[in-house]
Protein backbone atom coordinates (compact mmCIF):
# COMPACT_ATOMS: atom_id res chain seq x y z
CA UNK A 1 0.00 0.00 0.00
CA UNK A 2 1.39 3.38 -0.98
CA UNK A 3 0.95 6.76 0.59
CA UNK A 4 -1.92 9.05 -0.18
CA UNK A 5 0.45 11.67 -1.56
CA UNK A 6 1.95 9.25 -4.08
CA UNK A 7 -1.43 8.00 -5.17
CA UNK A 8 -2.81 11.43 -5.96
CA UNK A 9 -0.12 11.84 -8.60
CA UNK A 10 -0.67 10.49 -12.07
CA UNK A 11 2.18 7.99 -11.57
CA UNK A 12 0.06 5.48 -9.65
CA UNK A 13 -0.42 2.08 -11.30
CA UNK A 14 -3.66 0.11 -10.74
CA UNK A 15 -3.90 -3.66 -10.85
CA UNK A 16 -7.07 -5.15 -12.37
CA UNK A 17 -7.46 -8.16 -10.10
CA UNK A 18 -10.64 -9.38 -11.79
CA UNK A 19 -8.59 -10.73 -14.70
CA UNK A 20 -6.33 -13.00 -12.65
CA UNK A 21 -8.83 -15.90 -12.47
CA UNK A 22 -9.65 -15.99 -16.19
CA UNK A 23 -8.21 -19.41 -17.01
CA UNK A 24 -7.39 -20.80 -19.50
CA UNK A 25 -6.47 -17.42 -20.91
CA UNK A 26 -6.36 -18.49 -24.56
CA UNK A 27 -10.07 -19.44 -24.40
CA UNK A 28 -11.08 -16.01 -23.08
CA UNK A 29 -8.69 -14.39 -25.55
CA UNK A 30 -10.38 -16.13 -28.49
CA UNK A 31 -13.84 -15.26 -27.13
CA UNK A 32 -12.96 -11.60 -26.57
CA UNK A 33 -11.38 -11.24 -30.00
CA UNK A 34 -14.34 -12.96 -31.70
CA UNK A 35 -16.93 -10.85 -29.87
CA UNK A 36 -15.07 -7.59 -30.56
CA UNK A 37 -14.69 -8.36 -34.28
CA UNK A 38 -18.36 -9.36 -34.45
CA UNK A 39 -19.39 -6.08 -32.81
CA UNK A 40 -17.24 -4.08 -35.25
CA UNK A 41 -18.52 -5.96 -38.33
CA UNK A 42 -22.22 -5.83 -37.37
CA UNK A 43 -22.24 -2.16 -36.42
CA UNK A 44 -20.10 -0.98 -39.34
CA UNK A 45 -22.27 -2.97 -41.76
CA UNK A 46 -25.37 -1.18 -40.51
CA UNK A 47 -23.63 2.22 -40.52
CA UNK A 48 -22.36 1.78 -44.09
CA UNK A 49 -25.78 0.56 -45.26
CA UNK A 50 -27.55 3.61 -43.82
CA UNK A 51 -25.00 6.16 -45.01
CA UNK A 52 -24.62 4.72 -48.51
CA UNK A 53 -28.36 4.49 -49.24
CA UNK A 54 -29.98 7.89 -49.81
CA UNK A 55 -33.39 6.32 -49.22
CA UNK A 56 -32.32 5.63 -45.62
CA UNK A 57 -31.28 9.22 -44.90
CA UNK A 58 -34.26 9.63 -42.61
CA UNK A 59 -34.09 10.72 -38.94
CA UNK A 60 -34.91 7.25 -37.56
CA UNK A 61 -32.14 5.53 -39.51
CA UNK A 62 -29.62 8.30 -38.75
CA UNK A 63 -30.36 7.86 -35.03
CA UNK A 64 -29.80 4.10 -35.43
CA UNK A 65 -26.52 4.93 -37.16
CA UNK A 66 -25.50 7.13 -34.20
CA UNK A 67 -26.38 4.30 -31.82
CA UNK A 68 -24.10 1.94 -33.77
CA UNK A 69 -21.25 4.47 -33.66
CA UNK A 70 -21.70 4.58 -29.89
CA UNK A 71 -21.50 0.78 -29.62
CA UNK A 72 -18.14 0.83 -31.41
CA UNK A 73 -16.91 3.74 -29.29
CA UNK A 74 -17.83 2.12 -25.97
CA UNK A 75 -16.52 -1.37 -26.73
CA UNK A 76 -13.26 0.07 -28.08
CA UNK A 77 -12.72 1.51 -24.61
CA UNK A 78 -12.77 -2.03 -23.22
CA UNK A 79 -11.79 -4.82 -25.64
CA UNK A 80 -8.33 -3.72 -26.86
CA UNK A 81 -7.11 -3.26 -23.25
CA UNK A 82 -8.83 -6.47 -22.13
CA UNK A 83 -7.25 -8.48 -24.97
CA UNK A 84 -3.85 -6.97 -24.15
CA UNK A 85 -4.30 -7.92 -20.47
CA UNK A 86 -5.09 -11.52 -21.44
CA UNK A 87 -1.83 -11.62 -23.39
CA UNK A 88 0.06 -10.01 -20.51
CA UNK A 89 0.85 -11.34 -17.03
CA UNK A 90 0.79 -7.97 -15.22
CA UNK A 91 -2.85 -6.81 -15.75
CA UNK A 92 -1.98 -3.23 -14.78
CA UNK A 93 -3.17 0.15 -15.99
CA UNK A 94 -1.90 3.67 -15.35
CA UNK A 95 -3.94 6.24 -13.44
CA UNK A 96 -4.57 8.30 -16.58
CA UNK A 97 -5.37 5.15 -18.56
CA UNK A 98 -7.81 4.02 -15.88
CA UNK A 99 -9.65 7.33 -15.78
CA UNK A 100 -9.75 7.48 -19.59
CA UNK A 101 -11.19 3.96 -19.81
CA UNK A 102 -13.78 4.82 -17.17
CA UNK A 103 -14.83 7.99 -19.04
CA UNK A 104 -15.07 6.19 -22.40
CA UNK A 105 -17.10 3.23 -21.14
CA UNK A 106 -19.50 5.16 -18.93
CA UNK A 107 -19.99 8.06 -21.35
CA UNK A 108 -20.92 5.36 -23.88
CA UNK A 109 -23.52 3.96 -21.45
CA UNK A 110 -24.98 7.44 -20.93
CA UNK A 111 -24.90 8.18 -24.67
CA UNK A 112 -26.95 5.02 -25.21
CA UNK A 113 -29.73 6.47 -23.05
CA UNK A 114 -29.71 9.91 -24.66
CA UNK A 115 -29.84 8.30 -28.11
CA UNK A 116 -32.74 6.06 -27.10
CA UNK A 117 -34.61 9.15 -25.83
CA UNK A 118 -34.32 11.02 -29.12
CA UNK A 119 -35.30 7.83 -30.97
CA UNK A 120 -38.40 7.60 -28.77
CA UNK A 121 -39.29 11.21 -29.61
CA UNK A 122 -38.80 10.44 -33.30
CA UNK A 123 -41.25 7.52 -33.08
CA UNK A 124 -43.76 9.64 -31.14
CA UNK A 125 -43.78 12.33 -33.86
CA UNK A 126 -43.88 9.72 -36.68
CA UNK A 127 -46.91 7.90 -35.24
CA UNK A 128 -48.85 10.63 -33.43
CA UNK A 129 -48.10 13.60 -35.72
CA UNK A 130 -47.22 12.03 -39.10
CA UNK A 131 -48.25 15.04 -41.22
CA UNK A 132 -45.87 17.28 -39.27
CA UNK A 133 -43.00 14.78 -39.14
CA UNK A 134 -40.68 16.39 -41.71
CA UNK A 135 -41.48 19.89 -40.49
CA UNK A 136 -40.59 19.00 -36.90
CA UNK A 137 -37.60 16.76 -37.56
CA UNK A 138 -35.71 18.85 -40.05
CA UNK A 139 -32.04 18.29 -40.87
CA UNK A 140 -30.90 20.91 -38.36
CA UNK A 141 -33.11 19.44 -35.63
CA UNK A 142 -31.73 15.94 -36.27
CA UNK A 143 -28.15 17.27 -36.17
CA UNK A 144 -28.83 19.08 -32.87
CA UNK A 145 -30.44 15.95 -31.40
CA UNK A 146 -27.43 13.78 -32.31
CA UNK A 147 -25.08 16.46 -30.95
CA UNK A 148 -27.05 16.50 -27.70
CA UNK A 149 -26.92 12.70 -27.41
CA UNK A 150 -23.11 12.81 -27.57
CA UNK A 151 -22.25 15.98 -25.65
CA UNK A 152 -24.68 15.75 -22.72
CA UNK A 153 -23.07 12.56 -21.27
CA UNK A 154 -19.67 14.28 -21.19
CA UNK A 155 -21.07 17.50 -19.68
CA UNK A 156 -22.79 15.52 -16.91
CA UNK A 157 -20.07 12.92 -16.34
CA UNK A 158 -16.96 15.11 -16.48
CA UNK A 159 -17.45 16.79 -13.05
CA UNK A 160 -17.66 13.34 -11.44
CA UNK A 161 -14.32 12.40 -12.99
CA UNK A 162 -12.74 15.69 -11.86
CA UNK A 163 -13.99 15.17 -8.29
CA UNK A 164 -12.62 11.62 -8.27
CA UNK A 165 -9.21 12.78 -9.52
CA UNK A 166 -8.88 15.00 -6.43
CA UNK A 167 -9.21 12.12 -3.97
CA UNK A 168 -6.12 10.83 -2.12
CA UNK A 169 -5.89 7.06 -2.63
CA UNK A 170 -4.74 4.37 -0.21
CA UNK A 171 -4.73 1.37 -2.52
CA UNK A 172 -4.10 0.26 -6.08
CA UNK A 173 -6.12 -2.95 -6.56
CA UNK A 174 -9.33 -2.71 -8.61
CA UNK A 175 -11.44 -5.86 -8.27
CA UNK A 176 -12.87 -5.65 -11.79
CA UNK A 177 -11.76 -6.49 -15.32
CA UNK A 178 -11.94 -2.83 -16.37
CA UNK A 179 -11.76 0.55 -14.66
CA UNK A 180 -14.82 2.37 -13.45
CA UNK A 181 -15.16 5.54 -11.42
CA UNK A 182 -16.66 3.89 -8.34
CA UNK A 183 -13.79 1.37 -8.06
CA UNK A 184 -11.34 4.28 -7.87
CA UNK A 185 -13.53 6.12 -5.34
CA UNK A 186 -13.53 3.02 -3.07
CA UNK A 187 -9.73 3.33 -2.80
CA UNK A 188 -10.00 6.82 -1.31
CA UNK A 189 -8.33 7.47 2.05
CA UNK A 190 -11.09 9.90 2.99
CA UNK A 191 -14.91 9.80 2.82
CA UNK A 192 -16.04 10.55 -0.73
CA UNK A 193 -19.46 11.97 0.12
CA UNK A 194 -19.47 14.59 -2.64
CA UNK A 195 -18.44 12.10 -5.33
CA UNK A 196 -20.99 9.57 -4.11
CA UNK A 197 -23.80 12.15 -4.06
CA UNK A 198 -22.91 13.42 -7.52
CA UNK A 199 -22.74 9.84 -8.82
CA UNK A 200 -26.29 9.17 -7.60
CA UNK A 201 -27.40 12.44 -9.22
CA UNK A 202 -25.98 11.32 -12.58
CA UNK A 203 -27.63 7.92 -12.12
CA UNK A 204 -30.98 9.61 -11.40
CA UNK A 205 -30.66 11.81 -14.51
CA UNK A 206 -30.16 8.84 -16.80
CA UNK A 207 -32.79 6.69 -15.14
CA UNK A 208 -35.09 9.66 -15.79
CA UNK A 209 -34.19 9.29 -19.47
CA UNK A 210 -35.43 5.70 -19.33
CA UNK A 211 -38.68 6.88 -17.70
CA UNK A 212 -39.13 9.47 -20.45
CA UNK A 213 -38.91 6.68 -23.04
CA UNK A 214 -41.42 4.58 -21.08
CA UNK A 215 -43.79 7.57 -20.90
CA UNK A 216 -43.51 8.11 -24.65
CA UNK A 217 -44.42 4.46 -25.20
CA UNK A 218 -47.47 4.86 -23.01
CA UNK A 219 -48.56 7.82 -25.14
CA UNK A 220 -47.89 5.84 -28.31
CA UNK A 221 -49.90 2.84 -27.13
CA UNK A 222 -52.86 5.10 -26.30
CA UNK A 223 -52.58 6.82 -29.68
CA UNK A 224 -52.41 3.50 -31.58
CA UNK A 225 -55.39 1.78 -29.91
CA UNK A 226 -57.97 2.73 -32.51
CA UNK A 227 -55.84 2.45 -35.66
CA UNK A 228 -54.68 -0.86 -37.11
CA UNK A 229 -52.19 0.96 -39.37
CA UNK A 230 -50.67 2.78 -36.38
CA UNK A 231 -50.49 -0.49 -34.46
CA UNK A 232 -48.52 -2.12 -37.27
CA UNK A 233 -46.18 0.87 -37.49
CA UNK A 234 -45.70 0.81 -33.71
CA UNK A 235 -44.82 -2.89 -33.62
CA UNK A 236 -42.54 -2.64 -36.64
CA UNK A 237 -40.49 0.37 -35.57
CA UNK A 238 -40.92 0.60 -31.79
CA UNK A 239 -40.52 -3.10 -31.02
CA UNK A 240 -36.73 -3.07 -31.62
CA UNK A 241 -36.44 0.19 -29.69
CA UNK A 242 -38.24 -1.25 -26.65
CA UNK A 243 -36.13 -4.46 -26.69
CA UNK A 244 -32.96 -2.36 -26.90
CA UNK A 245 -34.02 -0.14 -23.99
CA UNK A 246 -35.11 -3.04 -21.78
CA UNK A 247 -31.97 -5.06 -22.45
CA UNK A 248 -29.66 -2.12 -21.81
CA UNK A 249 -31.45 -0.92 -18.66
CA UNK A 250 -31.28 -4.38 -17.08
CA UNK A 251 -27.58 -4.63 -17.96
CA UNK A 252 -26.86 -1.18 -16.46
CA UNK A 253 -28.71 -2.00 -13.22
CA UNK A 254 -26.79 -5.25 -12.82
CA UNK A 255 -23.50 -3.44 -13.43
CA UNK A 256 -24.31 -0.73 -10.87
CA UNK A 257 -25.51 -3.21 -8.24
CA UNK A 258 -22.39 -5.38 -8.54
CA UNK A 259 -20.06 -2.39 -8.70
CA UNK A 260 -21.46 -0.77 -5.55
CA UNK A 261 -22.97 -3.60 -3.53
CA UNK A 262 -21.47 -6.82 -4.91
CA UNK A 263 -20.40 -9.37 -2.31
CA UNK A 264 -16.84 -10.68 -2.12
CA UNK A 265 -18.33 -14.14 -1.59
CA UNK A 266 -20.02 -14.09 -4.98
CA UNK A 267 -18.27 -16.44 -7.46
CA UNK A 268 -15.53 -14.62 -9.39
CA UNK A 269 -16.60 -15.91 -12.81
CA UNK A 270 -20.18 -14.75 -12.28
CA UNK A 271 -18.97 -11.32 -11.17
CA UNK A 272 -16.90 -11.04 -14.36
CA UNK A 273 -19.83 -12.26 -16.46
CA UNK A 274 -22.14 -9.57 -15.05
CA UNK A 275 -19.46 -6.90 -15.55
CA UNK A 276 -18.86 -7.74 -19.19
CA UNK A 277 -22.47 -8.55 -20.18
CA UNK A 278 -23.25 -4.89 -20.83
CA UNK A 279 -20.27 -4.74 -23.23
CA UNK A 280 -21.30 -7.90 -25.11
CA UNK A 281 -25.08 -8.24 -25.45
CA UNK A 282 -26.29 -4.68 -26.34
CA UNK A 283 -23.51 -3.97 -28.91
CA UNK A 284 -24.33 -7.25 -30.71
CA UNK A 285 -28.09 -7.22 -30.21
CA UNK A 286 -28.74 -3.63 -31.32
CA UNK A 287 -27.43 -3.88 -34.91
CA UNK A 288 -29.11 -7.28 -35.26
CA UNK A 289 -32.57 -6.18 -34.12
CA UNK A 290 -32.44 -2.89 -36.04
CA UNK A 291 -30.90 -4.48 -39.12
CA UNK A 292 -33.31 -7.40 -39.26
CA UNK A 293 -36.50 -5.92 -37.79
CA UNK A 294 -36.62 -2.61 -39.66
CA UNK A 295 -37.86 -3.67 -43.08
CA UNK A 296 -36.18 -0.94 -45.16
CA UNK A 297 -32.77 -1.60 -43.59
CA UNK A 298 -33.25 -5.35 -44.01
CA UNK A 299 -34.12 -4.95 -47.70
CA UNK A 300 -31.04 -2.82 -48.36
CA UNK A 301 -28.80 -5.24 -46.47
CA UNK A 302 -30.06 -8.25 -48.44
CA UNK A 303 -29.76 -6.29 -51.68
CA UNK A 304 -26.14 -5.44 -50.89
CA UNK A 305 -25.43 -9.11 -50.08
CA UNK A 306 -26.92 -10.21 -53.40
CA UNK A 307 -24.86 -7.64 -55.29
CA UNK A 308 -21.71 -8.75 -53.47
CA UNK A 309 -22.35 -12.40 -54.34
CA UNK A 310 -23.04 -11.49 -57.99
CA UNK A 311 -19.81 -9.48 -58.23
CA UNK A 312 -17.85 -12.29 -56.58
CA UNK A 313 -19.33 -14.82 -59.04
CA UNK A 314 -18.49 -12.62 -62.03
Amino acid sequence: MTSAYDNTSNNVIFTLTGIKDLRPQYVFLCLALTVYLLIIVLNITLIVTVLSEKYLHEPMYLFVCSLCFNEIYGTTGFYPKFIYDLLSSSNVISYNGCMTQSVVIYSSFMCEYTTLVIMAYDRYVAICRPLEYHNILRTQTVAKAILYSWTFPFIVGLPNTILTSQLPLCGSNIDRIYCDNWSVVKLSCIPATAVNAFGFTVLFIFMAHALIVMFSYQRLIVACRNSSDSKRKFMRTCGPHFVSLLNFTIAVLFDIMFSRYGSKDFPEHLQNAFQVEILVIPPILNPLIYGLKLSEVRKRLFLKCKKSKTLAFC
